[in-house]
């Protein structure tokens, strides 16, 4: 027994002395620091690293022109919509809790070719079945999709919010604005873009680059990162950052900033007491910080700001908020997204077509979740096809879209678009609904 003791005693010293000296001799650490920088190193790693750097802008836009040229009117009218799944497969109502891609899906993603879809805590059930829907739906999409999600962290948080989906949680913004610590923010936005990256969503409708200024507010609350604008800016610029290091698209929202409002857009018409003057000394200040930054889209609110535009006219349907404010002013080259169509702050006044066509004229490029997607598709077909819109118009936005899609690599860098024959999208007739909701 003792000799046996003793044998397994020199074993262990033999195998202790042979690891040092594999050690010493490949000058490696065992500590966790040098794993991961080992592990980051491996050819593995350094291509996943790569491919998350993206394409060029430069050589996005011209990748996104070349594609472009063999695109049909009806398609590229499609590339101006992100919706919900209930409009892609209306069968079950307006509001289902689809979790998986139906037929109708299918037909309706290729026949109108949709620029993305939006998924909601009732589409996302366990990671297999999320993966398997995305997976579904972009295979039997003609033009790869934006998949997007509402991921901001805190309450609003459609992935981390089910614990079947095993993803990072964060607490509210207005808790993390109070550290001020931006390196853990920047983190943030890195670990909820690997998280979703993961199962197939590429573009994230976050950071809340609001500043909260009114305790009445409604809507924004702890979503935004504090009332301070030069500090709330900060946190946005770490967060886009980190978020598009992993190719995953921020968005900036809500544009012109409704952090003052006292109203909640989904349920109301909201109009904030703010002038241009204010607007530029507070609520303008973390867009132009995450416009700097590089964040892809920016999302513009159902607010309207009366003592700027001198109209009630949602900022989602002004030319002098889109095109004069954000575009000229504050240099945005990226895609002007409107928020949700569906809200009652539109719904109350506007139809559909009505939403669609004065956003997109307005200067949006993406019109989400019209709760009439065909109305909506079929009002702005129609006026480019009459000439009520110049076709000029829309390929501006479809050029953004698809650099975009060609930036992170949602359009592969190998894939050219051949020029088609693609029978016209047929118009679809509706007399039954009028043309105010």
């Amino acid at each position: 027994m003792l000799r046996k003791k003793k044998n397994s005693v020199s074993k262990l010293v033999k195998i202790i002395m042979c690891m040092t000296l594999v050690i010493s001799l490949t000058g490696c650490s065992i500590s966790g620091n040098a794993k991961k920088e080992s592990a980051t190193n491996s050819p593995t790693a350094q291509k996943k690293n790569d491919e998350n750097k993206g394409m060029d802008r430069k050589e996005a836009y011209v990748k996104a022109s070349e594609y472009m040229k063999n695109m049909t009117l009806e398609e590229k009218v499609g590339q101006l919509f992100v919706v919900n799944l209930e409009q892609l497969d209306s069968s079950k109502g307006s509001y289902f809790e689809w979790k998986k891609c139906s037929e109708e899906m299918e037909n309706s993603v290729k026949k109108y070719s949709i620029g993305g879809v939006i998924l909601f805590s009732r589409n996302i059930g366990n990671r297999k079945q999320t993966k398997k829907l995305i997976n579904k739906l972009q295979t039997n999409s003609n033009i790869p999709l934006f998949v997007t999600v509402d991921e901001e962290g805190g309450d609003v948080a459609r992935i981390a919010g089910n614990p079947d989906m095993k993803t990072t949680s964060f607490p509210t913004m207005e808790e993390v604005g109070s550290k001020e610590d931006t390196e853990y923010v920047n983190k943030m936005g890195e670990t909820i873009g690997n998280d979703i990256k993961k199962l197939g969503f590429n573009v994230d409708f976050a950071p809340v680059a609001d500043v909260k200024t009114s305790d009445l507010n409604l809507e924004i609350g702890s979503r935004s990162f504090g009332s301070d604008p030069e500090k709330v800016a900060s946190m946005v610029r770490a967060f886009v950052k980190g978020m598009q290091s992993t190719n995953v698209s921020a968005t900036l929202k809500h544009f012109p900033g409704q952090g003052s409002s006292k109203g909640d857009t989904h349920i109301e018409n909201v109009n904030i007491d703010s002038s241009i003057a204010a607007l530029r000394k507070i609520d303008f200040v973390p867009f132009e910080e995450g416009i700097k930054a590089g964040a892809d889209f920016v999302m513009v609110s159902h607010i309207s700001v009366s003592r700027v535009t001198e109209t009630a006219q949602p900022a989602s349907m002004s030319e002098l908020i889109m095109k004069t404010i954000l575009r000229e002013e504050l240099g945005f080259e990226g895609v002007i997204i409107t928020d949700a169509m569906d809200m009652a702050s539109i719904t109350d006044e506007y139809s559909s077509a009505e939403a669609a066509l004065g956003a997109f004229q307005a200067g949006a490029d993406i019109i989400l979740m019209p709760t009439d997607f065909e109305e909506a598709y079929n009002a702005i077909l129609d006026a480019i096809k009459s000439g009520d819109v110049d076709a000029e118009r829309i390929d501006e936005s479809v050029q953004r879209i698809l650099t975009v899609k060609f930036m992170r690599g949602i359009i592969p860098d190998t894939q050219d678009r051949p020029a088609t024959e693609q029978t016209t999208v047929p118009k679809i007739e509706n007399t039954e609904k009028s043309s105010k909701k």
